[in-house]
């Protein structure tokens, strides 16, 4: 338990850091934003607590949201985020027969699920976060292709970081 908490903790710090310092400065004609941040998020333990995780999520938001200041929308898009894994999970993980698995990552859970859950996840994320950043419905067209083109840099900087730390199952 104590080894989980301090590599969980030593991942959050990383991907603050890393999101903070690297990356918030890089995008694409303000069209494509990567956060990678939300990995932290991604890849919790799956006996964790719904609580626990709506806690996690929103306290990630808003340590980012402290440094972009953006008054809570990342709080907000993390905590919907945190939702829909609680969804995405119990629809799959149970059906597909993944219950002792400790966390969703890609050497555990096959390159197949991740890559959807990734991207449904990613997704959810910054649509809420760029419709509420926006919130303007006649530049529709524009948010949605700040969130597919966001949510595509997205996952391949997640997909760059999982392999980099790839480790196969253990059975």
């Amino acid at each position: 338990m104590g080894r989980v908490v301090i590599t969980n903790s030593i991942r959050f710090l990383l991907l603050i850091a890393t999101q903070v310092f690297l990356l918030k400065n890089i995008g694409y004609y303000n069209l494509s934003i990567p956060y990678m941040y939300i990995l932290f998020i991604l890849i919790l333990p799956f006996g964790i607590p719904n609580g626990l995780l709506f806690l996690f999520a929103f306290l990630t938001g808003l340590t980012i949201d402290v440094f972009y200041d953006t008054l809570g929308l990342n709080a907000a898009a993390c905590t919907v985020m945190a939702f829909v894994r609680i969804v995405f999970i119990s629809l799959t993980v149970q059906r597909d027969g993944f219950d002792n698995e400790p966390e969703p990552s890609l050497g555990i859970m096959g390159f197949r699920w991740f890559i959807f859950y990734a991207f449904i996840l990613t997704f959810s994320h910054h649509f809420i976060l760029f419709t509420f950043e926006n919130f303007k419905f006649t530049e529709i067209g524009y948010t949605l292709i700040r969130v597919i083109l966001s949510t595509l840099f997205t996952v391949f900087l997640i997909l760059i970081t999982e392999f980099a730390f790839f480790r196969k199952k253990v059975r």
